[in-house]
């Protein structure tokens, strides 16, 4: 096929609103999966190299088309009907199950923020600060920035910091792991193993969780996008899911380059898990980009938990931006956030272990799948119109998946905290 010279010249004026409109779309998939990028994977990710070396890597990996199908889910119900996960809940199964949905959220919310403030406060652990000063002084700054409405500040100041997730990369590259070792534990599963299913219901916990999933629907909303935006929507997607996995990924492969030789190797502690960074890039290099890299992820989830709250509340009451108003004019919001971060900051200032409580928040996230992806997957086959619906193989297949997906995180949650 030739193009005519007037085709050739015309193909910039046709491509290039394309581009744009495509360029406009990208955000809501790639921050909600950096987000997911955030201290509990990575504390997660690490103790799964250091304790089991290889063993965990492949799910990193299967975990990819999972991510992705849940989140092109929550795309299509907001492009399509143009209303968030907590507004459809209400609609489409009334008021008992809205609040029972909203209060999953919570939990999710709040176990996040214990994540968070757990990675953060490790990250002053290395340079000796105290653990009871970093949350107590961490706690505040969130609540001002949340009270203050300067979180979109914020959001683009922890976007520059999450860019230096991707050092992990860089790490696991330089830890010049064993391929011939990688080959022979790829092929291990000790499923009789509770520690094992612990960190492997950890593992899905970190990775699909309720804030993941009412955040970008919402997201999607409020940029003021809609159905001609599938396309470039689901993309974005796709590349957050595979971003959040290969960084993810990264970090075990580290770990596990880190610690080999050292048997299970349990890790307690985030200045630990610094470790594997010094071991390949020197103690005071290591150590620097190790905590640039997590407080990206911890700061990036952070502001989105803070919003995936407000929107999640204002919707199931009717009051929508609930972060845009004064403590005044949302006290439930606010005094809500505030108990949350309160009670979140005096359990990680607890002394118990940073990493055992934010492995122990993901095995709580993988319980509550089966509720998670089970209301998901309903509203896509009743909450939208024909064209849009899931049916036919394609539902059949994907419910098999979650069903799947949901068996193993409850099985693998309950039977690995039984065991520790």
């Amino acid at each position: 096929m030739t193009l005519a010279n007037g085709d050739i010249m015309a193909m910039p004026r046709i491509v290039w609103p394309r581009c744009k409109r495509f360029l406009a779309t990208l955000g809501p998939g790639v921050v909600v999966m950096l987000a997911d990028t955030d201290a509990g994977s990575v504390i997660t990710a690490a103790q799964s190299g250091a304790q089991w070396g290889y063993r965990l890597l492949l799910l990193q990996f299967l975990i990819i088309p999972l991510m992705y199908l849940v989140q092109e889910l929550t795309v299509r119900l907001a492009l399509v009907t143009g209303k968030g996960y907590s507004e459809l809940v209400l609609e489409r199964f009334g008021r008992a199950m809205a609040g029972a949905s909203t209060a999953m959220l919570v939990v999710s919310c709040f176990g996040a923020l214990v994540t968070e403030l757990s990675g953060l406060a490790g990250v002053g652990q290395i340079y000796g600060v105290p653990v009871w000063q970093s949350a107590s002084l961490l706690s505040l700054m969130i609540l001002a920035m949340v009270c203050t409405g300067s979180y979109r500040t914020v959001e683009r100041a922890a976007m520059v910091f999450g860019v230096f997730e991707l050092a992990f990369l860089l790490v696991a590259w330089r830890a010049e792991p064993h391929w011939g070792v990688v080959r022979q534990q790829l092929a291990e599963a000790p499923w009789h193993d509770r520690d094992y299913l612990y960190l492997l219901a950890a593992n899905l916990g970190t990775s699909i969780m309720p804030w993941t999933v009412f955040y970008q629907q919402s997201a999607l909303i409020d940029k003021g996008l809609d159905e001609s935006d599938l396309r470039a929507a689901r993309l974005d997607t796709l590349l957050g899911a595979v971003l959040c996995q290969v960084i993810t990924a990264a970090v075990l492969v580290a770990a596990a380059a880190a610690f080999a030789g050292r048997g299970s190797f349990t890790l307690d502690t985030v200045p630990e898990i610094a470790e594997a960074f010094a071991h390949v890039l020197g103690p005071g290099t290591g150590h620097f980009v190790f905590a640039l890299a997590l407080s990206g992820g911890a700061l990036v989830a952070t502001i989105v938990v803070c919003l995936s709250a407000a929107w999640a509340l204002g919707e199931i009451t009717g009051s929508h931006h609930a972060l845009e108003k004064h403590p005044r004019e949302a006290p439930w919001f606010y005094g809500t956030f505030v108990f949350m971060l309160a009670a979140a900051a005096a359990l990680v200032s607890s002394g118990y272990s940073l990493v055992r409580l934010s492995i122990a928040t993901a095995v709580l996230n993988a319980v509550m799948l089966p509720m998670v992806l089970g209301v998901l997957y309903w509203l896509a086959r009743t909450a939208l119109p024909e064209r849009h619906r899931l049916h036919g193989w394609q539902g059949a297949v994907l419910g098999a998946a979650f069903l799947l997906t949901s068996l193993i995180g409850l099985y693998a949650g309950i039977a690995g905290a039984l065991g520790n």
